[in-house]
């Protein structure tokens, strides 16, 4: 790993960037293939100084909130794993007022044997941001000098490169969500669904709109799906619910379209009871047979009124409205709401299995269908991501209910076998 340029920034809030102070991924000039790897991944340190700057914020994407070590000791180290070995181009590190006057980079493969990547003893505080070329899983900042009596604080440690190749899958398609904030989805590989019901057919509450406002990147290398309570004209007479809320839905149907493989996503979802995020895919056939002929995937699906349960479900002939699937619940009363998760499925000829944060939780197979059921799932579907509001199993917003309400989508990704 070979450090080639570094630039440091005075002042840290020159980088924030939208609201809530998330930092925008443009703020530095990283180069167009450049993907944040680190971003909710597993993180392990030597200390905190206290349970508020647990080693989660450094990588939680969000400049307000860091983590701190003990104070007065100067040997301290955060280390974040990123899963599985990745191709490194680039590491920032966003230094708190108790900066590193001396520190050192290190990478390693099984996190027993390391390597230093970079050093330095006349670090400045501010932003760090260096230019690399190595592969890795584990990233070690390891300090070695303190600039003040405190001890070390980061407000985020950021690792670029290339997705890990889990499993010897081969990325076929990507969104990486990295464009500036107020920037719409790349209309090359989305397309919106617009309007209300009775088209979804789940007695949903929400009118699905193309605007900046509920569909747009946050510059902090998110998608933003944004629910409104709001009525825009045309919403007056609609046939469900309230008629004021706007949200958004797009797909890459007609632009994207893939049989078997990995398909996931990073997603922070958000709480409140009615809402009903989704990550999911239908086949590309739907105007010609119709749904349930075409069949349905559905990745994700959190309800509101169960904010720590994720449901896994497909849907086709012989089996439409409740589908096949599982689901699996967060362990110690946490939400998804809470934190981003993986959220993906691997789809091969014979069988479908769920898989949350890389651990399989449900599997349907071609052979152990119901009589009657027909396995449709041999022919490339399309992605959808949306932000439901109401509907039939959610239930109706109430006055617990808090808008706006925003769905984050880090990235999606499809891989096919390498």
């Amino acid at each position: 790993m070979k450090r080639l340029t570094r630039r440091t920034a005075a002042v840290l809030a020159a980088l924030m960037a939208g609201a809530g102070g998330m930092l925008a991924d443009s703020a530095t000039s990283a180069q167009a293939a450049d993907v944040l790897l680190s971003k909710g991944k597993p993180v392990t340190v030597s200390s905190v100084e206290a349970a508020a700057y647990s080693a989660a914020k450094a990588v939680d994407g969000d400049t307000t909130t860091r983590w701190a070590s003990a104070e007065g000791r100067d040997s301290e180290w955060i280390t974040v794993d990123l899963g599985a070995s990745a191709k490194i181009s680039r590491i920032v590190l966003n230094w708190e007022a108790a900066y590193a006057r001396g520190y050192r980079i290190q990478v390693s493969d099984n996190a027993s044997t390391w390597r230093t990547a970079y050093t330095t003893t006349t670090g400045d505080g501010g932003t760090d941001d260096l230019t690399v070329s190595d592969s890795a899983r584990y990233i070690r900042v390891q300090g070695t000098q303190r600039a003040t009596a405190w001890g070390y604080s980061l407000w985020e440690f950021q690792v670029y490169g290339s997705p890990p190749a889990a499993g010897g899958w081969q990325v076929s398609w990507q969104d990486e969500f990295n464009d500036a904030q107020g920037t719409r989805p790349d209309p090359a590989k989305w397309v919106y669904d617009l309007g209300g019901e009775p088209q979804w057919g789940n007695e949903e509450w929400q009118y699905y709109a193309n605007r900046t406002q509920n569909v747009s990147q946050d510059g902090a290398g998110n998608l933003a799906i944004t629910a409104r309570r709001e009525q825009l004209p045309g919403m007056e007479d609609c046939q469900v619910g309230s008629c004021d809320i706007t949200s958004g839905r797009i797909t890459t149907k007609g632009k994207f379209d893939q049989a078997y493989g990995r398909f996931e996503a990073n997603i922070k979802v958000p709480s409140g009871q009615g809402m009903w995020p989704a990550f999911w895919m239908m086949g590309k056939d739907i105007d010609d047979v119709g749904w349930p002929n075409n069949g349905e995937i559905d990745v994700m699906e959190v309800v509101g009124k169960e904010p720590g349960t994720l449901y896994g479900t497909m849907h086709g002939p012989g089996f439409p409205a409740e589908g096949i699937g599982g689901k699996t619940t967060l362990p110690g009363g946490a939400k998804f709401s809470d934190a981003f998760h993986v959220f993906s499925v691997e789809w091969s000829p014979e069988q479908v299995t769920w898989q949350l944060d890389g651990r399989t939780y449900f599997t349907s197979k071609k052979s152990e269908l119901p009589s009657g059921a027909g396995w449709v799932f041999d022919h490339p579907f399309y992605l959808l991501v949306n932000l439901a509001v109401g509907g039939v199993w959610p239930g109706p917003p109430d006055s617990t209910t808090k808008f706006p309400a925003t769905l984050l989508v880090d990235y999606v990704r499809v891989y096919t076998q390498g």
